[in-house]
This record gives structure tokens, sequence and C-alpha cells, in this order.
């Protein structure tokens, strides 16, 4: 296995990753409103995994969906690293992944670009002091909201019980269509949407494993 100064010099050459960092925003990002034209070459909808880790689900997703193309987003490259190396050698050029802090995700997407959203995992972050660094705050739902098409959906799974009722609050204060939630997915689960447990990431895994129900939000934000 590469060190982790290996992988970070082998994901730079790695040529379905991006990186935006906050240097380089003044300069715009050359791929804003051009993810289709430019990268993947095709019209299919695009998805975004949130803070993908290791990309499990992003990989996982887009084996499961090839009609759709799908981007894993996130600030560690060497976590990245995995899932892109595994995208590449399998030539799954519905894959991409862009390497960037989610408070810059505006700066990376155009207008009605994105389709659909997962947040996968996310740090929960509990103390309330934290509360503006959750992945569904109203401030980071403000920027998906600059880009996600009208009727797009956000999907959230978590282990933690207060983000996912934090989550649901959210929603219920901003009067967001909320279309189906459950604080035991593997119990609740539709049989159509097997993929929501038959895909797992490295954290999911391990809550699993530990005994820990996986709970799920599927949203909208207009």
């Amino acid at each position: 296995m590469p060190s982790k100064q290996e992988k970070f010099v082998e994901f730079s050459s790695f040529t379905n990753c991006f990186t935006l960092f906050f240097e380089n925003i003044s300069k715009g990002f050359n791929l804003k409103g051009k993810w289709k034209q430019d990268y993947f070459k095709n019209e299919n909808p695009i998805v975004l995994e949130l803070g993908c880790g290791k990309g499990e689900y992003t990989v996982g997703l887009g084996q499961h969906h090839p009609q759709k193309n799908y981007i894993g987003v996130d600030i560690k490259g060497n976590r990245i690293w995995t899932g892109a190396k595994f995208a590449l050698e399998n030539k799954l050029n519905n894959i991409g992944f862009l390497r960037t802090r989610i408070d810059f995700i505006d700066h990376c997407f155009d207008t009605n670009e994105v389709d659909e959203i997962w947040i996968t995992f996310p740090d929960p972050q509990p103390q309330s002091t934290r509360k503006r660094s959750r992945l569904t705050n109203p401030l980071f739902l403000n920027r998906y909201k600059k880009f996600l098409k009208k009727d797009g959906i956000v999907h959230l799974k978590t282990d933690s019980t207060s983000f996912y009722e934090y989550t649901l609050e959210v929603i219920a204060e901003n009067k967001l269509p909320l279309i189906w939630h459950t604080n035991n997915l593997y119990l609740n689960c539709p049989a159509e949407r097997q993929e929501l447990i038959n895909i797992k990431t490295y954290y999911e895994k391990l809550f699993t494993e530990k005994g820990e129900d996986i709970k799920y939000i599927q949203f909208k934000l207009n």
C-alpha cells in the first residue's frame, strides 16, 4: 500500500481528479458549468457525494447507475485516492472526484448543473458551537441551492440520532419538501431501493458492526 505522501503525488496525476483551493477561487474553476461537456462528454444527470471519504459510495452508485455521472467531493486527497484509482483501473468513465472544502462547493458547479446530492455519514458536529459546520445547516443548503436543479433531491445517511433529528428540524423550519425518512434504514428499506443498504461506506460498515441504526432522509430544497 502506498504511503500517504505517495498517494498525494499519484492523486495529482489522476485524470479523474480535480482540485479547488481558496487561493484559486478568484481565478474561477474551469469545469464550472462544463462538467458534462468537458469531462463526462455526455448529457447524463450529475450526482454529487459530499464528504465522500474513500469514495466507496460514489463508486458503488456509479457502477449501479451507469446512466448517471457521479462526482465524489472531499478535502482529503489521500482518501479520495482509493476510489479514484479503482475508477480509473476499471474504466468507470461516469465517475470523477473533486478535492475541495464543501464551503467552496458553489464555486465548482453552475446553476442547475447538479441533479442529486448525497451526504453520507458526515461529521455530525454535535457541539452547539459547531452547528454552522453541519452539512445540512441552512448556510450549506443555500449553497447547494445555487447549483441543484429545482426538483433535485438531497439524500442523507447518518448513524447520528442528533444529526438526523437536527436535519428534520431544519427541513420543517424551512418548509422544505420531505420525501421520506426513517430512523432504521436496514429495517425499513423499500424493496425497490436496495442500493440504499447494499452499497456501504467504510463508516457505514463500522457503525453497523457496532449495532448502530442507520438513519436516512430524502428531501428537496425548493
